[in-house]
């Protein structure tokens, strides 16, 4: 080989390394900011019970304001779910960054139940703009040939946020004398870094047509999955389902009906839910995806029924190890889901379709519990959990029914 040959070479490979570094650069990114999202949405949980003490409002004020957020969410996600796929994943990214930072710089002051509402509605819509963007520029982002791996981290970040979330802010609030401010006033700080960062990341998704006639109500999935996300619904509504109640009541459960005072005992169900789901769905990432959904789907029944023992005898010891178990199912029942689909969606369709997908899951994750709060005052906290319990366990017999008659 000759000097100039070495030399054109070594300059050709140059910028490939450069782009390999950058494109690494923006999966990570993708990656970090899903879970940086999620913290988000589960941060306000173990805060619920102080506020309602300060501000003065019981456990239906609490689903309402849970309901917000849900309904923010699902709103944005049905009129623009799709957006990405038109204008780009990174305006998209910047813009709900910028909307979740606001979001939090609200809850930072929160001293009424208006502004309490005003940063849940604002940070529904950031994430309804967010959740499909980010998990299409995960899988846009992934090395070649790693689609699957792609998947995972799609169904792990939930998971890894929802549980940092919840341990920082019980943490915080037994530690310090001004949670609020130290909780979400760096909340806000790494929501408008990661708008910054969006602007260094490359677009995936080139502009096309069709980006007013996308923001209209309506739900698109590739006929290819369709059948599939039909039969997998159940297993979706289980799991999704579960994380709304240990979210919106979950904090009230531990303190009335368990005897935790604490703001770390009981913000601990979530984190121990949603981190042994996430390392759960780690340890099972080589698993065929039909074997996680059907182990998922007898974890969340197997940890629902014991969550009600644990309720009976009043012990938080065993309701933890209970929450645990559901953990499990919680993390593998949809991770499961999404590896057996995300692979087989289109490129130029993947935020719409994961659109549907968290449609399904934040219907899912905010009806019940909205429900659920509303039969508090009426039945007790007691026997709403009972029958929540009830109903988790037969969608999730019903899903793993439907996936053992299903071969592949």
């Amino acid at each position: 080989m000759t000097t100039t040959d070495t030399i054109t070479v070594t300059a050709a490979s140059a910028p490939a390394s450069s782009r390999g570094r950058r494109r690494g650069f923006s999966f990570a990114l993708a990656v970090g900011a899903q879970i940086a999202m999620m913290m988000g949405a589960s941060a306000p949980s173990p805060f619920y019970p102080v506020l309602a003490h300060d501000i003065g409002f019981g456990p239906v004020v609490i689903s309402a304001v849970f309901a917000v957020y849900a309904v923010a969410l699902l709103l944005t996600l049905l009129m623009a779910g799709s957006l990405s796929d038109h204008i780009g994943r990174r305006p998209v990214a910047i813009a709900g960054f910028l909307l979740l930072a606001g979001s939090m710089f609200l809850f930072w002051h929160a001293g009424s139940v208006t502004l309490l509402v005003l940063a849940r509605v604002l940070q529904g819509g950031a994430s309804g703009l967010l959740i499909s963007a980010l998990s299409a520029a995960v899988l846009d982002l992934a090395p070649a040939g790693r689609e699957r791996t792609a998947a995972l981290w799609n169904s792990l970040s939930p998971g890894i946020g929802l549980a940092l979330g919840a341990l920082a802010s019980a943490v915080v609030l037994d530690a310090v004398g001004q949670p609020l401010l130290d909780v979400f006033a760096p909340l806000t700080v790494v929501y408008v870094a990661l708008a910054a960062l969006f602007l260094l990341a490359p677009e995936t998704a080139p502009r096309r047509p069709g980006a007013w006639a996308s923001l209209s109500f309506r739900l698109s999935l590739p006929a290819g999955i369709r059948r599939d996300f039909l039969h997998a619904s159940p297993a979706v509504i289980a799991g999704w389902a579960t994380g709304g109640l240990f979210l919106s009541l979950g904090a009230n459960i531990v303190r009335t009906e368990l005897g935790g005072e604490a703001h770390v005992w009981q913000g601990l169900p979530v984190v121990v839910l949603a981190g042994v789901g996430a390392v759960t769905a780690l340890l099972m990432r080589r698993r065929r995806a039909r074997t996680t959904v059907l182990f998922g789907t007898a974890a969340l029944a197997l940890g629902t029924l014991l969550s009600l023992v644990a309720l009976g005898v009043h012990s938080l010891p065993f309701y933890l190890v209970a929450a645990g178990v559901t953990g499990m199912g919680f993390g593998t029942a949809f991770s499961g889901v999404v590896a057996s689909l995300a692979p087989r969606i289109p490129a130029t369709e993947r935020a719409d379709a994961f659109a549907v997908i968290y449609l399904l899951a934040y219907l899912a994750f905010g009806v019940p519990a909205v429900v659920a709060g509303a039969l508090v005052g009426t039945v007790g906290l007691g026997a709403v959990c009972v029958g929540y319990g009830v109903v988790v366990i037969a969608l999730a017999a019903v899903a793993f029914g439907l996936r053992m008659r299903r071969a592949d």
